[in-house]
């Protein structure tokens, strides 16, 4: 599970990010609220930490322009700021949950298994993917665009599912490399390219509005 720290206090932060290791958690880091956003919106995480207090950008807007950009990711709010009208505010700008510091290094273990959980469910829930007239099965696992069934490998179908479910995002060769190959990125091996390319003539192939675009520099995305 991959966890994304936002916490401008140096103690705090190393404190944390120690903890969720030690428990199994890869964690990166950010100290301020612009980096956060940043990173959130280029990276692919599982869990986002928020305090609301920030440099440069409060967690607030940071939360607000997090939800703009992708939706499911589940947010939880770290702050010292613990008033109901607080607790309501971080809510209201997308938070799914608020833990009040000081806490116990359990309750925040539980509060991040619980959203896990949660938003695995609403994974699950989700049978059927769609990118303009591109639709993906996740239950029979068959893809088409428009009229025409598409046949697709394991690593091509996993590969489209990972850039469907996050759709208008760009993803990284080293994020893609960590989901789908589970592995660490060799930036020699061209194997991610290729299988983009084979991607891209079954997807794109034969239609004037192609879904599959290379950003130069930065990564892939599907979009409309």
């Amino acid at each position: 599970m991959k966890i994304l720290l936002v916490e401008d206090e140096l103690k705090v932060n190393r404190f944390i990010k120690k903890g969720l290791e030690e428990n199994g958690f890869f964690v990166e880091v950010a100290f301020d609220g612009l980096s956060g956003v940043r990173m959130a919106c280029t990276g692919l995480y599982d869990l986002i930490l928020l305090d609301i207090v920030l440099p440069k950008v409060s967690g607030l807007e940071v939360c607000q322009q997090i939800r703009e950009a992708y939706q499911s990711v589940p947010i939880l709010m770290l702050t010292a700021l613990g008033t109901t009208e607080d607790k309501i505010r971080g809510l209201d700008t997308g938070a799914d949950d608020y833990l009040t510091k000081p806490f116990h290094f359990e309750e925040l273990l539980a509060r991040i298994r619980a959203l896990s959980r949660r938003n695995n469910l609403e994974s699950d829930s989700v049978v059927e993917l769609q990118v303009d007239d591109l639709i993906i099965n996740l239950d029979s696992k068959e893809v088409a665009r428009g009229p025409k069934g598409i046949t697709l490998t394991l690593r091509e179908f996993q590969l489209l599912e990972l850039l469907a479910r996050n759709k208008g995002r760009v993803l990284s060769r080293v994020v893609i490399a960590e989901k789908i190959w589970d592995q660490s990125f060799d930036s020699g091996s061209n194997v991610i390219d290729v299988y983009i390319n084979y991607l891209r003539k079954k997807i794109d192939s034969g239609h004037d509005k192609k879904l599959l675009h290379t950003v130069v520099g930065m990564g892939y995305v599907l979009r409309e």
